[in-house]
């Protein structure tokens, strides 16, 4: 599960403005959303990651809340289990300072520690704001309107053939100019599908906050993959 939504939160980040075949008002709408993310220091997003596979009669949700820093490639995922009636359970966090990513299991005391990948390719959460960057074509598709809100919606389709998805579908929400939901169709008939919600920008965070603390795991297991 942690690497799905990983890999889905990073097919936010690889989408390109630069190339031709694509739509000028699709172009126009992803330039205000990314002028508006660049324009945080810190962005906070709570989301639900959503696997679905109707022929296998598979549905998995999960929640979770993101912070990530791009322009430091720092990233904060915590993934939580089914809810209580006091608050969700951590299950796992995935932890980067832009140089070294953690990967704590709750449930095993576990910590792997493997340097950070800042590559394009690299499935990194820091750089899912800054969506419109590389290797996509896009059109627009319209708008909708539900519960009172409107929506635009974006198609994008790799460049790239041998991708392991074939479409992201982002549904964005016109007045807030930010996204909402992002629906990912890979090539074994599964789709995965990213609600963001409770977007805050510049959270007041300390920047020990991009670090796992060993100290406040106690007797937890460093597995160095370095």
């Amino acid at each position: 599960m942690k690497k799905l939504i990983l890999l889905a939160l990073i097919l936010l980040s690889s989408i390109s403005t630069l190339f031709a075949q694509k739509d000028t008002e699709a172009a126009e709408i992803l330039k205000k959303i990314s002028t508006k993310y660049k324009s945080f220091e810190v962005i906070k997003s709570d989301f639900y990651f959503t696997i679905e596979n109707q022929q296998a009669n598979i549905r998995v949700t999960q929640t979770g809340t993101l912070y990530t820093k791009s322009k430091t490639n720092k990233f904060r995922v915590t993934l939580y289990g089914p809810e209580n009636a006091t608050k969700p359970i951590i299950e796992q966090e995935i932890i980067s300072d832009g140089k070294t990513q953690w990967t704590y299991l709750k449930k095993n005391n576990e910590v792997q520690v493997a340097n950070a990948d800042n590559t394009e390719e690299a499935m990194n959460p820091a750089k899912i704001f800054t969506i419109y960057e590389h290797g996509y074509k896009y059109i627009y598709n319209g708008e909708k309107k539900e519960n009172g809100i409107i929506y635009q919606e974006i198609d994008l389709t790799p460049e790239n053939a041998d991708k392991e998805f074939f479409k992201v579908r982002l549904t964005i929400d016109k007045l807030k100019k930010q996204i909402y939901t992002a629906l990912i169709f890979d090539k074994n008939g599964n789709k995965y599908t990213i609600t963001l919600r409770n977007l805050i920008g510049n959270p007041p965070i300390p920047e020990n906050y991009f670090m796992f603390d060993i100290k406040d795991h106690k007797g937890v297991e460093i597995v160095d993959l370095k």
